[in-house]
């Protein structure tokens, strides 16, 4: 009987939860022995919903994601709270911080990312280059940035709490950062009563998804839902105070502008870099993430994979192979992530089978079809009476010279006061990219087009229709037409979760267990509300 084929997961987040969901058939089946080293002492859960969970807007029973008791029926062996310290690819083994070395003849990497520490005098910062590595390997390899009382990222369930206890006190918040992932939080937390900053130091929030009055309306949003915008404010420096008890504590951040801001909570949200601690020490090309060609494969090692946020998918050629710095960095969302892991875990299942009849190569019917590039990705924020989507590049202006883009065509529409904006981008008039602020239904209607890669109409006015007071979206036949998608991180259609509703999912969390729609990013969720409300009100009338 040939031997099962041994991989080793390491990472048990949102991306490496789905690979072991992808996988559990072929584990099952004997053909395949699955190891996972969580890292983490909890099942996997969804991060993205960190913010919601930290101001008690989710609790953490809706956030999990895994199955540990189903996978360990099915024959997998689940580590929780158990990291991995080093890749041996010599001796083809991961070793863990309890002593365990697990042998592998495939290693897949799917450890995210932490966020970024910025540099302020008060705050230890380390480098992750291999020098520091090799000095400091315990004290860096799986472990994140220790930080003074009164700082926090956003991250994970410890990070929540702290968020938690500030928010129920009613403290003062500053957020450091404008991009969505701190925005969502500062919109929950003022939501929740809590008094909220958030600092940056560019002129517009979400300057890497929004043009300049995108921005500016979404500033006025915040600041209209009692979130307090400092804008063109570089943070320097940071204060503290000692409590009672001796501890010591954060008390203020200190701008290069000379502002000093009070605070309760200091939360950092600079962005992430993916955790390539590992692959560094064990000799893996890495970049901006862990450098893997279109099959997810390290460059350096035929046997060690990469996918969701550490992965950085670039085509192996002469001229990159000769490269310092490569293109492209790990996508950071979760449907890249998901794909990913998908098809990854078809393309062992393929392996394993062959193995088992004895050829050692794919059928043509059972290798995986290659896996498609990316798109850009849709980028969207969601928090009470804020609402805003995004996606590709908004930067050029109604009145840019036609010349150096002939095909282009810009149309912005904007309503300050009402806290309204849209700015469509087309070429040959198929829609490229867009920037919707305040403007829902417009915004899906456009998702849709962009997803279709369908043209706008000759007249862009038509399109605030969607968001107009006298619109009735029961009356549009294309909102509710069965192969429109709603849930794009797990490509769920309209249609699908109406079969849900039928066999009777009546909440939108029986749909996103049946049909995973929901799980994602969490956009999609309002959707998903009117079509089971649209379900179980046509269910009244046949009914009557």
């Amino acid at each position: 009987m040939t031997s099962p084929l041994r991989i080793v997961l390491i990472g048990y987040g949102l991306v490496g939860a789905r690979f072991v969901e992808e996988l559990l058939p072929e584990v099952s089946a004997g053909r395949i022995a699955l190891t996972v080293v969580a890292g983490e002492p909890v099942e996997a859960y969804n991060r993205v919903l960190v913010a919601e969970h930290a101001v008690g807007n989710a609790e953490l029973e809706s956030m999990l994601v895994g199955d540990r008791s189903g996978a360990e029926a099915a024959g997998a062996r689940i580590l929780l709270g158990v990291a991995a310290t080093s890749i041996d690819r010599d001796r083809r083994v991961v070793r863990c911080a309890n002593g365990d070395e697990l042998p592998y003849d495939r290693v897949v990497l799917a450890t995210g990312s932490r966020a970024n520490t910025p540099t302020l005098d008060g705050v230890e910062r380390h480098r992750r280059d291999l020098a520091s590595l090799e000095k400091h390997a315990m004290a860096l390899v799986a472990r994140d940035d220790t930080l003074p009382e009164g700082i926090t990222a956003l991250r994970d369930l410890d990070d929540a709490q702290r968020v938690r206890s500030a928010v129920r006190g009613r403290r003062r918040i500053i957020v450091l950062g404008a991009g969505v992932l701190g925005l969502e939080l500062a919109l929950a937390a003022a939501h929740a009563g809590a008094q909220v900053c958030v600092v940056h130091h560019g002129a517009i929030p979400m300057p890497r998804n929004l043009d300049r009055g995108g921005g500016h309306v979404l500033r006025s949003a915040l600041r209209r839902s009692g979130v307090t915008v400092i804008a063109h404010s570089r943070a320097e420096t940071v204060g503290f105070r000692t409590d009672a008890d001796g501890t010591r504590r954060f008390d203020m951040l200190v701008t290069a502008d000379g502002k000093q801001l009070r605070g309760d909570l200091l939360v950092l949200s600079c962005g992430v870099s993916p955790r390539n601690e590992l692959a560094t020490l064990a000799g893996l090309r890495t970049a901006v993430g862990v450098v893997v060609g279109p099959d997810l494969r390290s460059w350096t090692d035929p046997d060690v994979y990469a996918i969701g946020d550490c992965a950085q998918v670039v085509e192996r050629t002469d001229e990159t192979a000769g490269r310092r710095d490569l293109p492209g960095a790990p996508a950071g969302l979760v449907a890249p992530g998901w794909r990913q892991a998908s098809w990854l875990a078809g393309a062992f299942a393929a392996e394993a089978a062959a193995e088992a009849a004895g050829s050692g190569i794919p059928d043509d019917d059972a290798e995986s079809a290659p896996l498609p590039p990316e798109r850009d990705a849709i980028v969207m924020l969601k928090a009470e009476h804020v609402d805003v989507v995004a996606v590709g590049d908004v930067s050029g202006e109604p009145w840019d010279d036609d010349a150096l883009t002939p095909r282009r065509r810009v149309a912005q529409w904007a309503d300050p006061e009402h806290l309204r904006y849209v700015k469509m981008v087309t070429d040959g008039g198929v829609l490229t990219g867009f920037a919707c602020v305040g403007m829902p239904r417009t915004a899906a209607e456009l998702t849709l087009l962009y997803d279709r890669g369908g043209e706008l109409p000759a007249d862009r006015s038509v399109l605030l229709r969607f968001d107009g007071p006298d619109y009735d979206p029961g009356a549009d036949a294309d909102a509710f037409a069965p192969e429109t998608t709603v849930c794009w991180c797990n490509g769920v259609t309209v249609g699908r979760i109406e079969e849900s509703a039928a066999c009777g999912s009546t909440t939108v969390e029986c749909v996103g267990r049946d049909t995973r729609a929901g799980t994602g990013c969490g956009g999609c969720r309002g959707r998903i509300a009117e079509i089971l409300a649209r379900a179980a009100e046509a269910d009244g009338a046949l009914t009557a």
